[in-house]
């Protein structure tokens, strides 16, 4: 069932292009560190400007590290604006993998139950009750 899970999230990402738009973005942030990294006299070090950009992009704002330089503070801009986008995308293809995977999984139960159905003289009576519950607890629905 993982192995079905973890398939049908890659295959939303893939199908929606939000993992293209993830894998730009990751790069995107890499080199808007490194932009920050070389136009910023604050910045000393490329952690710090990762770091820089991951606050500004997260909208944490610790304010240990300023854009005091015009091309940084516009790199960061854009940079917000991009990770608010690839959040956006992320969330629907999040919501779309999990009513898939629900979808997956009243699939499967309706598959195992009308397998019991085929099989009706070979259960039990055990199972036959339980069976008889489940319709039960279905028509109340």
């Amino acid at each position: 069932m993982r192995k079905k899970r973890r398939r049908l999230l890659w295959q939303a990402l893939k199908n929606s292009g939000a993992n293209k738009i993830i894998g730009s973005f990751l790069i995107f942030f890499l080199i808007a560190s490194l932009i920050v990294w070389i136009c910023e006299p604050t910045v000393s070090t490329y952690f710090d400007s990762m770091w820089y950009c991951f606050v500004s992009m997260a909208t944490i704002g610790f304010g240990d590290i300023t854009a005091t330089v015009l091309i940084t503070r516009i790199v960061t801009v854009i940079l917000w604006l991009y990770a608010a986008g690839v959040l956006a995308i992320f969330t629907a293809v999040l919501t779309g993998y999990f009513m898939d995977a629900a979808k997956l999984r009243a699939n499967e139960s309706v598959q195992e139950f009308l397998s019991q159905l085929e099989h009706l003289p070979e259960l039990s009576k055990e199972e036959l009750e339980e069976l008889s519950g489940r319709v039960k607890d279905f028509n109340k629905k």
